[in-house]
């Protein structure tokens, strides 16, 4: 039997989502200058909340306060699938291998 994770760091899912947001500040570093305040905004804002929801709700006590945490963590997932089909029909990259590791972050 494994043993409890001790820090949010432990966790499986909010490692999986650190590597995303990683990917996507990859890859919003190439999208065009003008889309800075756009995209890329919005891109890497969604992709931080995912594991920072996580991080944050790992220490409520509550249920209801964990599962809160961990919607929110579900809803910015949501959004980040969005961003990758429009940047990928945008032509600003290749995201097939961003939505696989979304659908393992939301298990």
């Amino acid at each position: 039997m494994k043993n409890p994770a001790r820090s949010f760091q432990d966790l499986e899912v909010w490692k999986n989502s650190h590597a995303f947001v990683l990917e996507v500040y990859r890859l919003s570093a190439t999208f065009p200058v003008e889309e800075r305040f756009g995209l890329t905004s919005q891109f890497r804002r969604a992709a931080v909340s995912i594991p920072a929801n996580i991080a944050e709700g790992f220490r409520k006590f509550t249920a209801p306060d964990k599962a809160r945490y961990m919607n929110a963590a579900e809803g910015s997932l949501e959004e980040c699938r969005y961003y990758c089909i429009l940047s990928q029909d945008l032509g600003y990259g290749n995201t097939i291998t961003m939505q696989e590791a979304l659908d393992v972050i939301a298990g």
